[in-house]
C-alpha cells in the first residue's frame, strides 16, 4: 500500500490516504465531505556524481594496439 497526499478543493485541508498503487479511489475530504484532489509533490531523489547517465559508459577512444586496424587510430 503506498500513501498519497490529496488536497480538499473546497477548504484547502490537505491529508493522506493509503491505497494500492493500481486504485483511483474517489476521495473526500475528512473535514467538509467535499472532494478532494491527489497532490503531486517532487521526489526527494537527487542523483549526483557520475555514473547516471549515458555518456558517462563511453570510452572517449577506442583502446588500440600495434596492429589496430580502427579508423584514425594513432598507432
Amino acid at each position: 500500500m503506498a500513501r498519497y497526499d490529496y488536497r480538499c478543493t473546497e477548504c484547502g485541508t490537505q491529508f493522506e490516504v493509503e491505497h494500492p498503487m493500481t486504485e483511483r479511489p474517489e476521495v473526500s475530504c475528512p473535514s467538509c465531505g467535499a472532494p478532494a484532489s491527489q497532490v503531486f509533490a517532487p521526489s526527494g531523489i537527487a542523483f549526483k556524481g557520475s555514473g547516471f547517465y549515458n555518456t558517462d559508459q563511453r570510452d572517449a577512444a577506442p583502446a588500440c594496439c600495434d596492429s589496430c586496424l580502427h579508423e584514425g587510430c594513432a598507432s
